[in-house]
């Protein structure tokens, strides 16, 4: 039983292959579901750790402007079921499926959905996919292209091996091991080989929202001098020529997903929770 009256309600639940840690924010001052609902779709291994706090103060803000927010922690990762060498793509997405289900059984009418890093890129996927149940898209520092993200991945290896004075490793050995069916642990996290297939075949490049779907694209830049992405750009060039309604902007603000240290980005906040205001 949800107890609308707090802050926000820690339960769990139940995913395609176990039980899913979930937070959900109800609407500050009303002790109802909303009928308006935003869905968490959370980043990658240690990025999703780095951006515990962000999150939290968003899904606060998205709260206090009368939304019921839903944060999930997708199966073998967080607080839920599963090992991290037991998550596969298919099965976020069911976790997705489920948690949308939840929402809805549960009051709401329209779904958006938030996704943050590798979150950005499953969320669109599970959007065009399911695009009568998802009304708009929330992309923070999407990522854009799942093959390049899983090299940096595979690069963070490589360096705690050479800081630990191991040089027999490359980035053909990883995926030579990866391709033989070997899981690869990077920074305690094991990789298991059909994961790294799904972020090599993913990219926002084949993925386009339809038309009646609004998306907002947030990416922070370190300073003013610094213009939008340009791979990030040509996606949001090419959306907007097939009909897609995007608005797209920089904020500046810390890389907090990829600090040493937790770090904030006050500006993104105030700049989402200006936008999801109008939209």
């Amino acid at each position: 039983m949800i107890n609308l009256s707090l802050k926000r309600h820690i339960f769990f639940l139940q995913g395609l292959l176990g039980p899913l840690c979930a937070v959900y924010y109800p609407p500050a001052g009303d002790h109802h579901f909303s009928r308006e609902a935003i869905l968490h779709v959370p980043a990658f291994a240690e990025e999703m750790n780095k951006c515990r706090r962000m999150v939290v103060l968003q899904a606060e803000q998205f709260a206090s402007a009368g939304y019921g927010v839903l944060v999930i922690d997708l199966y073998g990762t967080g607080d839920s079921g599963g090992e991290f060498s037991e998550a596969r793509w298919e099965i976020w997405k069911a976790d997705l499926g489920a948690a949308s289900d939840w929402l809805r059984e549960n009051g709401a009418e329209t779904i958006k959905l938030w996704g943050l890093r590798l979150g950005g890129l499953l969320a669109v996927e599970f959007a065009c996919e399911h695009n009568n149940e998802i009304h708009d898209l929330i992309l923070w520092q999407p990522v854009v292209d799942g093959r390049l993200m899983l090299t940096q991945f595979l690069r963070l290896r490589l360096a705690g091996e050479m800081m630990a004075g191991n040089k027999g490793e490359n980035m053909t050995t990883l995926r030579q091991r990866l391709a033989a069916g070997e899981l690869v642990e990077v920074g305690g996290y094991e990789l298991a080989p059909d994961l790294a297939t799904a972020l090599e075949q993913h990219s926002l490049g084949d993925l386009s929202p339809p038309g009646s779907m609004a998306v907002n694209w947030l990416e922070v830049v370190p300073n003013s001098g610094r213009s939008f992405p340009p791979m990030s750009q040509r996606i949001v060039e090419i959306w907007c020529g097939s009909g897609v309604r995007v608005a797209a902007a920089t904020v500046i603000g810390n890389a907090f997903w990829a600090t040493q240290e937790i770090a904030l980005a006050p500006k993104l906040l105030d700049e989402t929770t200006v936008r999801l205001a109008i939209h």
